[in-house]
Formats: structure tokens, sequence, C-alpha cells
């Protein structure tokens, strides 16, 4: 059971504050990470999982009570985006991929881990069938399913995307709906066997708040994309793990401030849903996508 409880606190951080900060940090192409100038090895459980207590406190703070997610919630949240080092697969690949980290400010406690949030609205609603009883969105529903989000969320990520890793962020991979203010992402989800799939939360009692708000898991999305019953928009919080692609030359290391941009490769873990939404329209089809 997740227990979402509203945030308490009255001083809300401004990402421009951040910039310097995060640019006296920068290391070459790197950024020093503070979660790990002091490693916790204290073990604790969290859902079964045995993981470090920092960890357990921003799975907490992230999966359970639902903090720090962008959009409604607060206009500035508390965490730092931290990237990796970029590495390439090899060969003649012109891609280079790196996984971001997300440093949660918890009650002045720094807290390190692998996954963001934001409001969303996850579509599950059904997509057109090509002529030849091919879907036009292949792998939809399974390998990947767009969210929708207010393209000012969307910005405010982009500026700390800016801020944590000196990239520009492309829009490469998203649709903008100008009449309603919202993009579309592209969000992948794992859903080879072995892997574990996003979850699926729905709420309990849509009339309860604060931390009475509690969620019951039905599924993963894939499942829940399958029942007719849910086949429909559903507006909730989505949490994600991202990484970057950036382009360049497989014997150099692209590096930021130097007009290029990266893309962001969304890839959604969890879902808490608040019910079906009839306010934002689903995509049904996408031209370039057709068979």
């Amino acid at each position: 059971m997740d227990n979402h409880n509203e945030a308490n606190a009255n001083v809300f951080p401004n990402i421009a504050e951040q910039a310097g900060a995060e640019q006296a940090q920068r290391n070459g192409h790197g950024f020093a990470h503070p979660a790990n100038q002091n490693i916790n090895i204290n073990m604790v459980r969290w859902r079964g999982n045995l993981v470090h207590e920092k960890e357990a406190k921003a799975l907490r703070h992230v999966f359970d009570n639902l903090q720090d997610h962008f959009g409604h919630q607060r206009p500035d949240p508390r965490v730092r985006f931290f990237n990796k080092r970029l590495t390439h697969p090899g060969g003649t690949n012109q891609m280079w991929n790196g996984e971001l980290d997300f440093t949660y400010d918890i009650n002045g406690d720094q807290c390190n881990l692998a996954y963001m949030s934001m409001d969303v609205c996850v579509d599950l609603a059904p997509k057109l069938i090509h002529k030849h009883g091919q879907p036009m969105l292949k792998g939809y529903g399974t390998s990947w399913v767009y969210v929708y989000l207010p393209d000012t969320c969307f910005e405010k990520i982009k500026s700390y995307v800016k801020v944590g890793t000196g990239w520009d962020v492309s829009d490469e991979g998203t649709v903008h709906d100008p009449n309603g203010n919202l993009v579309a992402i592209e969000a992948s989800m794992r859903h080879q066997e072995g892997q574990p799939k996003p979850s699926f939360w729905v709420v309990k009692d849509k009339d309860a708040s604060g931390s009475e708000i509690s969620f019951s898991r039905i599924g993963s999305v894939q499942e829940v994309n399958a029942q007719p019953q849910h086949q429909s928009v559903h507006r909730g919080v989505g949490i994600f793990s991202v990484s970057m692609e950036v382009e360049g030359s497989p014997n150099f290391e692209p590096a930021p401030d130097t007009g290029d941009e990266a893309n962001l490769v969304f890839t959604l873990v969890s879902v808490r849903t608040w019910g079906i939404t009839e306010c934002v329209a689903p995509i049904v089809h996408a031209p370039n996508k057709w068979c």
C-alpha cells in the first residue's frame, strides 16, 4: 500500500539559484555527485528488497509518498539531475549514452536515486489498425506508451537537465499539442521475459486526501492495457528512469555547450493513477509509424 503525504515544506528551491553550484561541480564532461561523497553502508529493507538506507529513504519519498514530482505539487521540486559519464556502444554507431541520476533533498538529507516522477496522463486508449490488419503503432502498450504532460512541465524538466548536466535537451521523440498545451512523450517499457514490467496502481478512495490517500496494485501496465475496461487515458503520477542519447564521433566523447543537444529517453517504471480522464484527446495513430 502506498500513502501519498502532502508536502509540508514552505520554502521551495529555485533552479536558477542552483546553477552556480552545479557549474562549480562540473569536471570535464561529468559532474561530481554529492551523494557519492558520503556513502551510507547501512542496509534496510524496502518492499522486501535490501537497499542502502538513503536509497530506501528516497524510494519511500518518490514511490510511496509521491513527493517532489514535476507538475502541480510544487513549482521547483527539490531534486538535482546528474549524468554519469557518456559511453559508446562500439562499432560505427554515432550515439553516446548515459543514465541520469537524481539527488533528492529530503529534509536536508541528500539521497540519491535512479528515478524521477511527474504528473502525467498515461494513454491506454485503443489505437487504429492498418487496413492490412496490423497496428499502426507497433508495440504500443507492450514496449512503449504515450504519456502526456503540460508543455510547461516538460520545459521545467529540460531546465533541470541543463543545470545539472550542461546539456540542452532536444524535442526529438515528442509530439506537441498546441491546442491543449501538452507534450506527448514516447515512454518505453520493459517487457522482455525476466524483466520487471512497469506496475500500475489505482487510488483506493478518490475522496481521500493527504496521508489518507493509498493505492492498490492491479497488475503491470501491459496487463492493464489488455483489459477493455481500462483502455482509456489515466491521470496520475508516472515514475521513470531517464537516460540521455547524444550524437557524436565514436572516437570522441561529445561535450555539452558545443551546440549539440541531448535526447531524453524515458522508461516508465510505475504509475499511480487517480482515475480516467476525458480531458485529453489520445493520439490514435502516427503516420511516421505506419506499417
